[in-house]
């Protein structure tokens, strides 16, 4: 059986409440299971408002609709990420400006951020919003991140897509922002099959956002419509899938976590290192991500060889600023002349997490692991003596 990265996994008390939005015939996207489900969500991030919506980056949408981006503005996005966190941007006309990411969470950057304030307020052209990713269920290193943004007087758009359950200095993922987002993607801890949700204190903004999200239709008995809207509503019968998800939330963080144990332990003698969570915060250990020699065996090589195996893997995130659609867009790095992101990309590999998958499963992809380095040593190896010959 083919060994997936991060397969959704059910609880069991989903079904009930499918059941239940089925008997009652609650099928739109509206109803109890729907409205149940913000509730929770809201209560488990402490967060005082949300919107269940189609997917993260519908999430994002309307969050940059409420923060008045339009055409030409400039938004600082994190660069090392899923292309989600951006392309909304892209919808509005906007500009993305990718900042790198720092070596601790490799989440965006302190330094590439100051940088990309200085140059912006040199263009007399301060960005609309900053979108901040948790990447990785890894939280970005908000203590050092918010003081910046704040100084310049620009709102934050908190991508927790991969963090639900994730903490720093014991505060959740999805409560830094001043608006936040969450993907229920069927690969996240979280799912509702497709599906994500925007939070935030600010009441006004969610209402507003409920409106937009389905087609912004006027209190009227028929149908009026005095400004443009989407489709980005969630399904209520999706939102019982996630109601019941919540329940085995916790359960799966600890599965999870068990899973990073295990690698660390597996790989320990290994010319490879796991990422270790910042000691700031605590990860959910969505994906976990090994660090490769790439003199010894690539990231390419690698996944390439594992597939054959039946394990899925694959390397990390491309860095936007070296994705084509964004060749000519502006970014800051984190050293002086080098983007840790490309680093990172031409290093890293993220492995099996799932958390269904068993101790067999997984024993089997460190054993798979250790094999494919063997291979590559022993090959570079007898290359090197017939060089040396």
């Amino acid at each position: 059986m083919k060994i997936y990265l991060s397969p959704p996994n059910m609880g069991g008390t989903e079904i009930k409440y499918i059941n239940r939005a089925f008997d009652t015939n609650w099928i739109a996207p509206n109803g109890p299971e729907l409205n149940a489900f913000e509730k929770a969500v809201c209560e488990y991030i402490n967060m005082d408002n949300a919107l269940a919506v189609s997917s993260g980056t519908a999430a994002i949408h309307l969050a940059l609709r409420w923060l008045g981006i339009k055409q030409g503005d400039y938004v600082f996005c994190s660069d090392f990420t899923f292309i989600g966190s951006c392309d909304a941007v892209l919808y509005e006309k906007a500009t993305p400006i990718f900042i790198d990411s720092e070596p601790d969470t490799w989440n965006m950057s302190p330094v590439s951020l100051e940088k990309a304030f200085i140059w912006a307020k040199k263009e007399n052209k301060l960005p609309k919003a900053v979108i901040i990713v948790d990447l990785y269920g890894e939280s970005a290193d908000w203590d050092a991140l918010i003081p910046i943004c704040k100084k310049y007087g620009v709102p934050i758009l908190e991508d927790a897509a991969e963090a639900i359950g994730a903490t720093y200095k014991g505060k959740k993922c999805g409560s830094f922002g001043d608006i936040s987002i969450f993907s229920f993607n069927g690969n996240k801890l979280i799912t509702t099959s497709g599906g994500g949700m925007v939070l935030s204190n600010n009441k006004a903004a969610i209402d507003k956002m409920r409106f937009w999200s389905t087609q912004a239709r006027e209190n009227f008995i028929h149908y009026e419509h005095c400004e443009y809207g989407y489709n980005y509503r969630l399904s209520n019968i999706c939102a019982a899938i996630g109601l019941g998800q919540m329940e085995f939330l916790q359960t799966k963080l600890d599965i999870r976590r068990k899973i990073h144990e295990r690698y660390i332990k597996g790989c320990e003698d290994l010319p490879v290192n796991i990422k270790e969570a910042s000691e700031k915060g605590k990860s959910n250990y969505w994906l976990n991500l090994l660090m490769l020699n790439e003199k010894i065996i690539t990231p390419e090589q690698l996944v390439t060889y594992l597939q054959q195996k039946g394990i899925e893997a694959r390397p990390v995130w491309k860095p936007m600023h070296m994705q084509p659609l964004f060749k000519d867009a502006i970014s800051f790095s984190h050293y002086d002349k080098e983007f840790l992101d490309e680093i990172l990309f031409n290093k890293a590999v993220c492995l099996p997490s799932g958390d269904g998958m068993s101790n067999e499963q997984q024993q089997e992809v460190i054993n798979e692991i250790k094999k494919a380095i063997k291979i590559y040593t022993d090959n570079k190896n007898e290359v090197n003596k017939t060089y040396a010959v």
